[in-house]
């Protein structure tokens, strides 16, 4: 028998014994429909802007994960770019359930005190606690990757030219790594991180804009001639 099914079963047992004296709450111990704290995924989440706040909130509502790192070397600003005007924040105020978060504040709210902030309210609203902290940020990924150690998987949602970067060292420190495209802008920096991926052997999963056919398409029109020898 495994360590995780032992630790499954001490904690069934662990349960029924406490029922005799006391009632444990299911959000403790897991439960129909509910995930013990020891059983979540824990993310560390780098890159607090506009496309990474956005994702975030999806990932916040998955009961079998928990945020509990976020990163960004800005801190707290309102001057990113979004695709429609407030759509940034009111997809996160919705999120929250709160319509009113930030209302009223000038340009895009980024950076990893908001990511932290939204974080810890989510979590608060879930537990029906207003004193929820259990969220950590990090102006640099290299002190993340030293400090958190229990870490299972590190999301990385910063601008393109970091992506290689973070990635490896991630790997490098154990850490399964879910990637925002595209891998790298460099071919030698993207066969470094598949190389590493392998090496590692950590899981790895690529977030790509689409199916890729249209690039494959002008792929194939490129290697049949259609612009001439590159």
């Amino acid at each position: 028998m495994g360590p995780d099914m032992n630790r499954r079963k001490f904690l069934r047992y662990a349960a029924a014994s406490a029922g005799a004296f006391t009632i444990v709450p299911r959000h403790v111990l897991g439960g129909a429909g509910h995930i013990a704290p020891s059983e979540k995924i824990t993310f560390a989440y780098i890159g607090c802007g506009t496309q990474g706040l956005t994702e975030m909130v999806g990932m916040l509502a998955m009961p079998e994960l928990q945020i509990v790192a976020v990163c960004d070397p800005n801190k707290d600003s309102n001057d990113y770019v979004e695709w429609g005007k407030d759509s940034v924040r009111r997809t996160i105020a919705a999120g929250l359930g709160k319509p009113e978060w930030r209302q009223g504040n000038k340009g895009v709210p980024g950076g990893r005190e908001v990511a932290r902030e939204i974080v810890e309210m989510y979590y608060a609203n879930k537990t029906a606690s207003d004193k929820f902290k259990g969220c950590t940020s990090y102006a640099d990924f290299r002190e993340l990757l030293e400090t958190e150690k229990d870490v299972d998987v590190v999301k990385v949602m910063t601008p393109d030219h970091l992506h290689a970067t973070i990635a490896i060292a991630a790997m490098r420190k154990g850490k399964h790594v879910l990637m925002h495209k595209p891998l790298a802008n460099r071919v030698h920096e993207a066969r470094l991180v598949i190389e590493t991926a392998r090496k590692t052997k950590v899981a790895t999963h690529f977030l790509p804009a689409s199916s890729g056919d249209q690039v494959r398409l002008a792929a194939d029109w490129i290697k049949d001639g259609a612009i001439g020898t590159l």
